[in-house]
């Protein structure tokens, strides 16, 4: 299985997390929709409260050894939090 890059997936979660990019980016198809349609549906407001998502996944990612993403996030495909 191809390992990602928890940099990358934390960065695009902090910065892009309200698109839900750094799901789409591990895998999660249909979080990544999920996180993309409320914000573009609500018209951005409740892009606020999935860019917070965002952020804090983001985060959990960075603040993980490589290992654990890899097993929690990669292998064990933990869609949320």
């Amino acid at each position: 299985m191809e390992r990602k890059n928890k940099l990358v997936a934390g960065l695009l979660g902090v910065f892009l997390g309200e698109f839900g990019i750094h799901k789409f980016y591990l895998g999660y198809t249909t979080e990544g929709l999920i996180m993309l349609l409320v914000t573009v549906l609500s018209a951005g407001i409740a892009g606020v409260v999935i860019w917070t998502i965002g952020l804090i996944e983001g985060i959990m990612y960075l603040s993980k050894s490589d290992d654990e993403f890899h097993e929690t996030y990669v292998m064990g495909k933990k869609g949320w939090f």
